[in-house]
């Protein structure tokens, strides 16, 4: 079988690390790389991902990416430090983020709970939320797990270790999407838009 010179043949094993890049995307974006791109445009790209890695930490508070210890959401002091929001990644919170809604902090757990994964609730980011509740008077946690089983499994857990502290839990609602038709959705989503209903 003919094979390509090692250096594209390495490329493309990379690129196969990548979530969802089968073999076939990574043998046209190793290609694509040699072919296409420049030595300044490789040299650029190269250098961005030493950047991310290099320069790119967990802030210290609440688990987001920064360039400080601290990110600029637990810096913003005109923001409710009061009310934590608890999301399962870093993409969560930048998806909640982006809607201009909520004003208060994050936890960032980074994953959930998954046995059949063997995920753990040692494996999350869930010691340093229980520290945090111990030491601030806070008002409320949010959890804003996903509507999965394992989304569910956490968020509940989370409900336990907290349940002996005087704090407001709350759990984001889940149900139908909006232009959603009913006789497409699942149970879950069936379950979670009942048991999120409110006055109208």
């Amino acid at each position: 079988m003919l094979k390509y010179p090692k250096p594209l043949e390495d490329l493309i094993e990379d690129f196969t690390k990548l979530p969802s890049v089968g073999k076939k995307s990574a043998e046209r974006f190793a290609l694509y790389v040699y072919t296409k791109l420049s030595q300044e445009s490789t040299e650029g790209f190269a250098k961005h991902l030493m950047d991310v890695k290099q320069n790119i930490r967990l802030c210290k508070n609440c688990g987001n990416i920064c360039e400080d210890e601290e990110c600029s959401i637990c810096k913003d002091a005109s923001r409710n430090h009061k009310q934590i929001l608890v999301v399962e990644t870093i993409k969560d919170l930048y998806t909640i983020e982006n809607v201009n809604e909520y004003q208060g902090i994050y936890h960032v757990l980074n994953g959930a709970i998954s046995f059949s994964k063997g995920i753990g609730i040692h494996d999350l980011n869930i010691e340093s939320l229980i520290e945090l509740v111990k030491k601030n008077q806070l008002d409320e946690i949010i959890l804003a797990t996903n509507a999965t089983l394992e989304g569910e499994t956490t968020a509940r857990y989370i409900k336990e270790l907290l349940s002996d502290y005087p704090i407001k839990i709350t759990r984001i609602a889940h149900g139908l999407p909006v232009g959603g038709e009913m006789s497409y959705a699942d149970e879950m989503t069936l379950l979670k838009a009942m048991e999120g209903r409110r006055e109208y």
